[in-house]
């Protein structure tokens, strides 16, 4: 793709409304070009392939195969073209992410906000034209998608201060705000970088450089003094993380 060209974008949307509104949205905006639509996910495979749009508005509840089978199915394709949800449910955000998709977009679609998802994805694509290796996952968490009230956010994994469990899901805390995602501790303990993230307890991962130091309770405990002058208790099973931190 071409930076100054438009982006060629290929809409699917099982919903006729749905897909006619998109349609205007994207005449609308600023540095694209509709090159088709198709109606469910068989479809959006057969007209990607023929047609190599540089980026997909694709639903995710559609009959047959949904929104994320095809960008499970489009990855394989060399060059694949960029992803941007669109969609009225919140809880698929988790799957987006492990499909890499560049945004996702929550029904009705807000014009100002497809407009940054259009220029996120073509950030995205520059990037990877022009670093032929930027478009290889990466061997590490790098970013969440979380519920907001305006729909969803997007977490860089760097950001986040520590994490903390509370039953089923995990609380990305990021400064004095915080997030809920639907991630076990196990399968983040093994997805964060070790080289910036710690696991010092079977409900808290804590990021290396927001512990300020370690002291001991009456017991003989480790406590983490954080950056932000809280403190978490470091669970028995994680004592050689403290030592392996402090060099000892």
């Amino acid at each position: 793709m071409v930076e100054d060209k438009p982006l060629r974008v290929l809409i699917a949307d099982d919903e006729p409304l749905a897909a006619e509104r998109l349609q205007l949205l994207l005449c609308r905006a600023e540095g694209a070009q509709l090159v088709g639509t198709a109606s469910d996910g068989d479809s959006a495979i057969n007209l990607t392939e023929a047609l190599h749009p540089d980026l997909l508005l694709l639903d995710i509840a559609m009959p047959g195969l949904d929104g994320i089978g095809v960008a499970r199915a489009l990855a394989a394709q060399d060059p694949s073209p960029a992803v941007v949800f669109v969609t009225a449910f919140d809880h698929f955000a988790v799957a987006a992410f492990e499909v890499e998709a560049v945004d996702y977009l929550m029904k009705p679609v807000d014009p100002a906000r497809l407009q940054r998802a259009l220029d996120r994805a073509r950030a995205y694509l520059g990037q990877r034209t022009g670093h032929p290796h930027a478009g290889k996952t990466s061997q590490w968490l790098e970013e969440f998608w979380a519920s907001d009230l305006s729909g969803l956010v997007r977490i860089a994994a760097q950001d986040v201060d520590r994490v903390s469990a509370e039953r089923d899901y995990m609380r990305l805390h990021v400064g004095r705000r915080s997030w809920l995602i639907h991630h076990s501790m196990a399968a983040l303990e093994e997805g964060l970088n070790p080289d910036l993230f710690v696991r010092l307890h079977r409900s808290a991962i804590v990021r290396k450089d927001f512990i300020a130091g370690f002291t001991r309770n009456q017991s003989g405990r480790w406590i983490a003094r954080l950056a932000d002058g809280t403190e978490q208790p470091v669970g028995r099973l994680y004592s050689d993380q403290v030592r392996a931190i402090a060099g000892r």
